[in-house]
């Protein structure tokens, strides 16, 4: 079982937000903007913010721009995880993934069993590391992205938790120049 350690102190950490949709505005977009509300009464620093249709070369595009900027460590992208023709996030992203971090997938759909049951097994959610910066892909639901923050980014992406955290692996992870 996690826990925050009062000994240990809050780094924030600078995050990137991706909404992949077809028909989203600034407006409209619930996901993206929860996800931001939530790093940012988090502790956390917004590094950029973007709504992008559903094309798999725009998308990469811009998820490469974002991994190649030293400082954005983690980008979080909202939508295109699902099972349609249209939904090509994780196509998109796992080319620029120098590992994947399989356990991500199996634990949010493990946490969102809880709230759409076996619905969880058509989300294709993704995260790896992409020069030396998290990338995650969640799906474009504003619960999915409320279950997502809370169940697990709010603890991966506080250096207080035990016994670890993604962002005790920042300083460890190799950049390219």
């Amino acid at each position: 079982m996690s826990s925050t350690s009062s000994n240990t102190e809050f780094m924030p950490v600078n995050i990137a937000v991706l909404t992949v949709s077809d028909t989203r505005t600034e407006a409209t977009d619930t996901s993206g903007n929860l996800l931001v509300d939530r790093l940012l009464s988090a502790g956390h620093r917004l590094a950029g913010k973007s709504i992008l249709a559903d094309n798999l070369y725009r998308i990469r595009a811009q998820v490469a721009h974002w991994i190649a900027e030293p400082e954005v460590q983690v980008v979080i992208v909202t939508g295109g995880t699902g099972l349609t023709d249209r939904d090509r996030t994780p196509e998109a992203v796992r080319p620029l993934l120098d590992k994947e971090i399989e356990g991500f997938g199996e634990v949010f759909r493990s946490v969102s069993y809880h709230d759409i049951k076996t619905s969880t097994v058509q989300s294709r959610a993704v995260g790896g590391i992409a020069n030396g910066t998290f990338v995650f892909c969640i799906p474009g639901s504003t619960n999915a992205c409320r279950t997502a923050w809370d169940e697990i980014f709010c603890a991966q992406l506080d250096s207080r938790t035990q016994p670890c955290n993604v962002v005790q692996l920042f300083a460890r992870l190799q950049r390219e120049p």
